[in-house]
């Protein structure tokens, strides 16, 4: 995902990035069929249901389709969710892993079935928000408006709609907040109060959002644009991505992850106004493991040889996400900030009141989810700037500004949420857009 891209040390870690089963909402639009007796007739031969029944007719205003959007229990009612692709390990010292180690998942599978449902749940969600959104991008749109159809479609279908209303606020819902970063800006943006962004023709804006079932949090990502221009750009992301996905399995090391996204996307180029530039990889961006209500488990998946010898282990849960540019490859913190998530084990509390405030709803609706300023607007939260900074400052919170290249040069991302089982890897938030 796209929150807490933590920026790397000397390209070591940082932060932040089909599926097959998507069930398309169902819409049910009423037609009307009035039949209209026959009545006098017109002298002269006209029909009696002649003008009059044009003039019906065209009164008829086809009615407009309702978007159904409902909590996703309504569509499964056993609780069972899609399972996401299944790939085999290709790796030479994980073969075995298929044949010799089945008794020992099947086992150990079924005492993680809860865990992977949760995960598959998000997914399904992911799946359908992202369709619902994809149907309505176009230029000219405020980034706002795209916030919001993405958030209130993801508070609907897990039945988080009020956090102030729900027994327990951190049970299901957004994962962390909806990542609308354009052009030079790769991650960490969201509309803040105000913010009058539009998106327009010439952009390229990632979007990254994320959900998340009990703390299980689905992080997954793709790239808009609508000039062919940048196609090469997004392909040379994309296809990244996917050789992550392909690369990743218990036992690798996550250097040799980098490395092959590296050389697949550094092959591409992208014209761009007459003059031609190699896709470089933002080096201190990377993927990362996830942990229970931690969208950054501790693990970083670089996006290019870093010389990590960390392996990825049995039964843990990945994003895998690439960013690349047509900059220098390298980003840096700059503008207002928007994200912000309660810093783990920090027992530190406040000295203001306010901030103690605070504090307490931060704990109660998102404990060490991500959030942004917008959802504590939306929980009545007033003049509360001040509180959180001096949270910032006192380590209790930890804030995460826009990550951005040099101003003018164009960032694109990819990213999946893969599940490394004992014998394959499911990349559970894979669906037929990407």
């Amino acid at each position: 995902m796209e929150v807490s891209a933590a920026v790397n040390k000397v390209d070591e870690k940082n932060e932040h990035g089909n599926g097959v089963n998507q069930v398309a909402t169902t819409e049910l639009e009423d037609v009307g069929t009035t039949i209209e007796p026959f009545t006098n007739a017109v002298a002269g031969g006209e029909d009696a249901n002649g003008e009059e029944t044009k003039k019906k007719k065209n009164k008829k205003k086809k009615k407009k389709k309702a978007n159904n959007i409902k909590s996703i229990v309504t569509f499964y009612p056993d609780e069972i969710y899609p399972e996401g692709e299944w790939m085999n390990y290709d790796q030479d010292f994980n073969l075995k892993r298929t044949t010799d180690e089945e008794g020992r998942y099947l086992s150990r599978d079924m005492e993680n079935q809860t865990h992977w449902n949760e995960v598959r749940k998000g997914a399904e969600i992911h799946r359908r928000v992202r369709k619902n959104v994809q149907n309505k991008l176009k230029p000219g749109m405020t980034l706002t408006e795209i916030a919001d159809i993405i958030e209130n479609a993801t508070r609907k279908f897990t039945g988080a709609e009020d956090l102030n209303s729900m027994e327990n606020p951190k049970s299901q819902g957004i994962g962390f907040p909806t990542g609308l970063s354009i052009n030079h800006i790769a991650a960490h943006f969201t509309p803040n109060a105000g913010d009058k962004t539009v998106l327009k023709h010439e952009d390229v804006m990632k979007v990254d959002f994320g959900v998340q079932v009990n703390g299980n949090i689905i992080d997954s990502a793709w790239t808009v644009s609508f000039d062919d221009k940048y196609d090469n750009l997004i392909t040379a992301v994309r296809e990244a991505t996917y050789t992550g996905i392909k690369e990743a399995g218990i036992d690798v090391r996550l250097t040799d992850i980098g490395e092959a996204i590296q050389e697949v996307m550094e092959s591409y180029e992208v014209e761009l106004n007459g003059e031609t530039f190699q896709v470089k990889p933002c080096r201190n961006l990377c993927g990362h493991n996830i942990g229970p209500y931690r969208i950054h488990g501790g693990k970083s998946v670089p996006i290019v040889k870093n010389g990590d010898n960390t392996k990825m282990e049995e039964g843990e849960h990945f994003a895998i996400e690439t960013f690349g540019s047509t900059g220098r490859g390298y980003v840096v913190t700059d503008g207002e900030c928007s994200h912000y998530a309660r810093t783990p084990n920090v027992t530190t509390m406040p000295s203001l009141s306010s901030a103690k405030k605070l504090l307490k709803t931060i704990d109660d609706k998102f404990g060490t989810l991500p959030f942004c300023r917008r959802y504590l607007d939306r929980l009545g939260e007033e003049k509360y700037l001040f509180a959180l900074n001096q949270l910032v400052r006192q380590g209790i919170v930890q804030d995460y500004p826009p990550l951005v290249d040099i101003e003018g040069s164009y960032t694109a991302q990819f990213e999946h949420t893969i599940l490394l089982h004992p014998h394959k890897k499911e990349v559970v938030s894979k669906g037929p857009d990407y």
